[in-house]
């Protein structure tokens, strides 16, 4: 059974930067694509950046130019800059495109806040 644990979140003010961390339980990421996720209150789960196993990004048109996926063989980032604050969120790490039900992790929330 996978486990991914995110971590790295916090209160960060708008125009700030903050490196959020999955960690997984196997190395799942040669073999997977992976992506960083978001929820933000009374909105769906989105996909926000994904990786290949070729280590090929894709990353959705609200957070290009700001955020960065990258991994190593355990450990999967997201690096976000020029935070603004419609990115406030949980941020989950999971398969992409298609998620698996039984990797998700508690998530780690950011909060962008003057």
């Amino acid at each position: 059974q996978v486990t991914l644990v995110e971590s790295g979140g916090g209160l960060v003010q708008p125009g700030g930067s903050l490196r959020l961390s999955c960690l997984a339980s196997e190395s799942i990421f040669a073999d997977y694509t992976m992506g960083w996720y978001r929820q933000a209150p009374g909105l769906q789960r989105e996909l926000v950046a994904r990786i290949t196993t070729s280590r090929l990004t894709t990353y959705a048109d609200s957070v290009k130019g700001r955020f960065s996926i990258s991994r190593d063989k355990d450990t999967m980032y997201l690096q976000m800059s020029s935070l603004k604050l419609e990115d406030a969120a949980v941020y989950y790490c999971n398969r992409a495109p298609l998620p698996s039900d039984r990797w998700w992790g508690q998530g780690t929330p950011v909060t962008v806040s003057p």
